[in-house]
Protein backbone atom coordinates (compact mmCIF):
# COMPACT_ATOMS: atom_id res chain seq x y z
CA UNK A 1 0.00 0.00 0.00
CA UNK A 2 2.26 2.74 1.06
CA UNK A 3 5.74 1.88 1.05
CA UNK A 4 7.34 4.35 4.12
CA UNK A 5 6.10 3.25 7.19
CA UNK A 6 5.02 6.60 9.15
CA UNK A 7 5.14 7.39 13.19
CA UNK A 8 1.52 6.20 13.98
CA UNK A 9 0.14 3.69 16.21
CA UNK A 10 -2.82 1.08 15.40
CA UNK A 11 -4.79 -0.57 18.37
CA UNK A 12 -6.50 -3.78 17.55
CA UNK A 13 -8.73 -5.86 19.96
CA UNK A 14 -9.38 -9.53 18.61
CA UNK A 15 -10.70 -13.08 19.82
CA UNK A 16 -10.87 -15.96 16.95
CA UNK A 17 -10.11 -13.34 14.06
CA UNK A 18 -7.81 -15.67 12.04
CA UNK A 19 -10.11 -15.38 8.52
CA UNK A 20 -10.14 -11.67 9.27
CA UNK A 21 -6.79 -10.31 10.45
CA UNK A 22 -4.76 -10.66 7.82
CA UNK A 23 -6.59 -8.71 5.27
CA UNK A 24 -6.94 -6.01 8.20
CA UNK A 25 -3.07 -6.15 8.94
CA UNK A 26 -2.07 -5.91 5.57
CA UNK A 27 -4.44 -2.56 4.94
CA UNK A 28 -2.38 -0.48 7.73
CA UNK A 29 1.29 -1.94 7.16
CA UNK A 30 1.62 2.04 6.85
CA UNK A 31 2.16 2.53 10.41
CA UNK A 32 5.22 1.23 12.12
CA UNK A 33 3.42 -0.13 15.43
CA UNK A 34 0.34 -2.42 15.85
CA UNK A 35 -0.28 -3.46 18.93
CA UNK A 36 -2.80 -6.37 18.83
CA UNK A 37 -4.55 -7.15 22.51
CA UNK A 38 -6.21 -10.56 22.40
CA UNK A 39 -9.41 -10.58 24.20
CA UNK A 40 -10.44 -13.79 25.91
CA UNK A 41 -7.56 -15.64 24.46
CA UNK A 42 -8.03 -16.39 20.86
CA UNK A 43 -8.19 -20.54 20.40
CA UNK A 44 -7.62 -20.52 16.58
CA UNK A 45 -4.26 -18.71 14.86
CA UNK A 46 -5.23 -15.14 15.78
CA UNK A 47 -1.75 -14.79 17.77
CA UNK A 48 0.20 -16.36 15.09
CA UNK A 49 -0.99 -14.29 12.23
CA UNK A 50 0.03 -11.21 14.35
CA UNK A 51 3.33 -12.25 15.15
CA UNK A 52 4.21 -13.18 11.78
CA UNK A 53 2.78 -9.51 10.50
CA UNK A 54 5.30 -7.78 13.49
CA UNK A 55 2.58 -7.11 16.26
CA UNK A 56 3.06 -6.51 19.23
CA UNK A 57 0.40 -8.84 21.06
CA UNK A 58 -0.98 -8.63 24.37
CA UNK A 59 -3.18 -11.57 26.15
CA UNK A 60 -6.02 -10.07 28.27
CA UNK A 61 -9.46 -11.29 29.83
CA UNK A 62 -12.47 -9.81 27.91
CA UNK A 63 -13.33 -6.47 29.78
CA UNK A 64 -16.07 -5.07 27.28
CA UNK A 65 -15.68 -3.15 24.14
CA UNK A 66 -14.17 0.26 25.51
CA UNK A 67 -12.30 -0.96 28.47
CA UNK A 68 -10.37 -3.42 26.01
CA UNK A 69 -9.52 -0.75 23.35
CA UNK A 70 -8.36 1.64 26.22
CA UNK A 71 -6.07 -1.07 27.33
CA UNK A 72 -4.73 -1.13 23.78
CA UNK A 73 -4.48 2.22 23.33
CA UNK A 74 -2.00 2.39 27.08
CA UNK A 75 0.00 0.04 25.35
CA UNK A 76 0.49 2.32 22.04
CA UNK A 77 4.17 4.15 21.35
CA UNK A 78 3.00 6.68 19.34
CA UNK A 79 0.54 10.54 20.15
CA UNK A 80 -1.34 9.51 17.05
CA UNK A 81 -3.37 6.21 17.50
CA UNK A 82 -5.60 4.58 14.67
CA UNK A 83 -7.99 2.20 15.92
CA UNK A 84 -9.21 -0.64 13.95
CA UNK A 85 -11.57 -3.55 14.26
CA UNK A 86 -10.25 -6.86 12.87
CA UNK A 87 -13.56 -7.03 10.60
CA UNK A 88 -11.97 -3.54 9.27
CA UNK A 89 -10.10 -2.55 6.05
CA UNK A 90 -8.54 0.79 5.34
CA UNK A 91 -8.76 1.55 1.58
CA UNK A 92 -5.39 3.45 -0.11
CA UNK A 93 -7.47 6.73 -0.95
CA UNK A 94 -7.57 6.86 3.12
CA UNK A 95 -4.23 5.20 3.77
CA UNK A 96 -3.33 8.39 2.23
CA UNK A 97 -4.98 10.79 4.09
CA UNK A 98 -4.11 9.68 7.25
CA UNK A 99 -0.55 10.15 6.16
CA UNK A 100 -1.27 13.71 5.59
CA UNK A 101 -2.82 14.24 8.59
CA UNK A 102 -0.29 12.70 10.64
CA UNK A 103 2.05 15.03 8.94
CA UNK A 104 0.23 18.14 9.64
CA UNK A 105 -2.69 17.51 12.28
CA UNK A 106 -3.50 21.33 12.72
CA UNK A 107 -5.43 21.91 15.38
CA UNK A 108 -7.83 18.38 15.33
CA UNK A 109 -7.46 15.91 18.14
CA UNK A 110 -9.47 13.35 16.64
CA UNK A 111 -11.12 12.56 13.89
CA UNK A 112 -14.06 10.60 12.40
CA UNK A 113 -14.80 8.69 9.18
CA UNK A 114 -17.88 7.08 7.13
CA UNK A 115 -17.88 3.45 7.00
CA UNK A 116 -18.45 1.41 4.12
CA UNK A 117 -20.46 -1.62 5.32
CA UNK A 118 -20.78 -4.86 3.47
CA UNK A 119 -23.55 -7.64 3.64
CA UNK A 120 -23.88 -10.66 0.94
CA UNK A 121 -20.93 -9.34 -1.73
CA UNK A 122 -22.33 -5.26 -1.76
CA UNK A 123 -22.25 -2.19 -0.07
CA UNK A 124 -25.19 -1.37 1.97
CA UNK A 125 -26.03 2.02 1.72
CA UNK A 126 -29.34 2.18 3.24
CA UNK A 127 -30.89 0.45 6.88
CA UNK A 128 -28.69 3.47 9.37
CA UNK A 129 -25.55 1.27 7.21
CA UNK A 130 -23.71 4.48 5.59
CA UNK A 131 -22.38 6.28 6.37
CA UNK A 132 -22.13 4.52 9.83
CA UNK A 133 -19.49 7.79 10.83
CA UNK A 134 -16.94 6.62 13.93
CA UNK A 135 -14.28 8.21 15.59
CA UNK A 136 -11.03 6.24 14.29
CA UNK A 137 -7.87 8.52 14.09
CA UNK A 138 -6.95 9.87 18.03
CA UNK A 139 -4.95 11.43 19.89
CA UNK A 140 -3.78 9.48 22.78
CA UNK A 141 -3.66 12.30 25.34
CA UNK A 142 -6.79 13.85 24.43
CA UNK A 143 -9.52 11.19 24.98
CA UNK A 144 -10.51 7.83 26.17
CA UNK A 145 -13.32 5.40 25.36
CA UNK A 146 -16.09 5.29 27.16
CA UNK A 147 -18.97 2.57 27.43
CA UNK A 148 -18.45 -1.01 28.00
CA UNK A 149 -20.87 -2.87 25.00
CA UNK A 150 -19.93 -0.47 22.54
CA UNK A 151 -16.86 1.99 23.32
CA UNK A 152 -17.01 5.51 21.72
CA UNK A 153 -13.96 7.83 22.43
CA UNK A 154 -14.45 10.84 23.60
CA UNK A 155 -12.23 13.78 23.54
CA UNK A 156 -11.75 16.27 25.12
CA UNK A 157 -10.02 18.41 22.30
CA UNK A 158 -11.57 19.10 18.88
CA UNK A 159 -12.98 16.53 16.55
CA UNK A 160 -13.18 16.81 12.45
CA UNK A 161 -14.72 15.13 10.19
CA UNK A 162 -13.00 12.81 7.44
CA UNK A 163 -14.75 12.07 4.09
CA UNK A 164 -12.76 9.08 2.88
CA UNK A 165 -14.42 5.71 4.35
CA UNK A 166 -13.01 2.56 6.00
CA UNK A 167 -14.48 -0.90 4.71
CA UNK A 168 -16.06 -2.86 7.28
CA UNK A 169 -16.84 -6.28 6.82
CA UNK A 170 -19.14 -6.79 10.20
CA UNK A 171 -21.12 -10.13 9.03
CA UNK A 172 -20.94 -12.85 7.13
CA UNK A 173 -24.54 -14.55 7.12
CA UNK A 174 -28.10 -13.95 8.66
CA UNK A 175 -26.70 -16.57 11.45
CA UNK A 176 -23.76 -14.64 12.37
CA UNK A 177 -26.20 -11.70 12.92
CA UNK A 178 -28.38 -12.89 15.29
CA UNK A 179 -25.26 -14.33 17.68
CA UNK A 180 -24.00 -11.64 17.87
CA UNK A 181 -27.47 -9.49 18.53
CA UNK A 182 -27.45 -12.22 21.18
CA UNK A 183 -24.62 -11.22 22.49
CA UNK A 184 -24.87 -7.14 22.82
CA UNK A 185 -27.97 -7.45 23.63
CA UNK A 186 -27.28 -8.99 26.91
CA UNK A 187 -24.24 -7.28 27.50
CA UNK A 188 -26.18 -3.87 27.13
CA UNK A 189 -28.94 -5.13 29.26
CA UNK A 190 -26.57 -5.57 32.15
CA UNK A 191 -25.03 -2.28 30.93
CA UNK A 192 -27.73 -0.28 31.09
CA UNK A 193 -29.00 -1.81 34.96
CA UNK A 194 -25.98 -0.68 36.08
CA UNK A 195 -26.29 3.05 34.96
CA UNK A 196 -29.38 2.76 36.87
CA UNK A 197 -31.97 2.68 34.05
CA UNK A 198 -35.10 0.88 34.38
CA UNK A 199 -37.96 -1.27 32.25
CA UNK A 200 -41.42 -1.83 32.73
CA UNK A 201 -43.40 -4.22 31.01
CA UNK A 202 -44.30 -2.17 27.85
CA UNK A 203 -40.73 -1.07 27.22
CA UNK A 204 -39.23 -3.79 25.14
CA UNK A 205 -42.33 -3.76 22.76
CA UNK A 206 -42.06 -0.13 22.30
CA UNK A 207 -38.22 0.44 22.03
CA UNK A 208 -38.19 -2.91 19.65
CA UNK A 209 -41.17 -1.19 17.27
CA UNK A 210 -39.66 1.91 17.30
CA UNK A 211 -36.47 0.31 15.96
CA UNK A 212 -38.00 -1.26 13.29
CA UNK A 213 -39.70 1.81 11.74
CA UNK A 214 -36.82 3.84 12.36
CA UNK A 215 -34.17 1.30 10.54
CA UNK A 216 -37.17 -0.52 7.64
CA UNK A 217 -39.14 2.87 7.03
CA UNK A 218 -36.91 6.00 8.36
CA UNK A 219 -33.38 4.53 7.37
CA UNK A 220 -35.21 3.10 4.30
CA UNK A 221 -34.09 -0.43 4.81
CA UNK A 222 -37.01 -1.54 2.61
CA UNK A 223 -34.39 -0.56 -0.49
CA UNK A 224 -31.94 -3.20 0.52
CA UNK A 225 -34.32 -6.12 -0.10
CA UNK A 226 -34.62 -9.25 1.68
CA UNK A 227 -31.65 -7.82 3.66
CA UNK A 228 -32.87 -4.74 4.47
CA UNK A 229 -35.75 -6.53 5.78
CA UNK A 230 -33.43 -8.85 8.10
CA UNK A 231 -31.85 -5.97 9.18
CA UNK A 232 -34.82 -4.31 10.37
CA UNK A 233 -35.77 -7.23 12.00
CA UNK A 234 -32.51 -8.60 13.45
CA UNK A 235 -32.13 -4.54 14.94
CA UNK A 236 -36.04 -4.79 16.35
CA UNK A 237 -35.56 -8.18 18.01
CA UNK A 238 -32.06 -6.83 19.77
CA UNK A 239 -33.89 -3.86 20.82
CA UNK A 240 -36.71 -5.82 22.12
CA UNK A 241 -34.35 -8.21 24.08
CA UNK A 242 -31.85 -5.97 25.13
CA UNK A 243 -34.66 -4.24 27.11
CA UNK A 244 -36.17 -7.85 28.18
CA UNK A 245 -33.37 -9.15 29.21
CA UNK A 246 -33.29 -5.84 31.94
CA UNK A 247 -36.76 -6.27 33.24
CA UNK A 248 -34.92 -9.60 33.83
CA UNK A 249 -32.57 -8.33 35.93
CA UNK A 250 -34.52 -6.12 38.02
CA UNK A 251 -36.44 -8.96 38.88
CA UNK A 252 -34.04 -11.06 40.25
CA UNK A 253 -32.40 -8.18 42.27
CA UNK A 254 -35.34 -7.72 44.01
CA UNK A 255 -35.40 -11.71 45.42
Amino acid sequence: MLPEKIPLSVAIITKDEEKRLPECLKSVSFADDIVVVVDSRSTDRTLEIAERFGCRVFIEDWKGDGPQKNSAIDKCKHEWILIVDADERIPEETAREIKQIISDPKNADAYSFPRRNYFHGRWIKYSGWWPDRTVRLVRKSKGRFQAITHGRWETSGILEKVDVPFDHYSFTCYSDMLTIMEIRSTDMARELFEAGKRANVFTPFFHGIAMFIKVYILKLGFLNGLDGFIFAITRAGGTFFKYAQLLELQRENKR
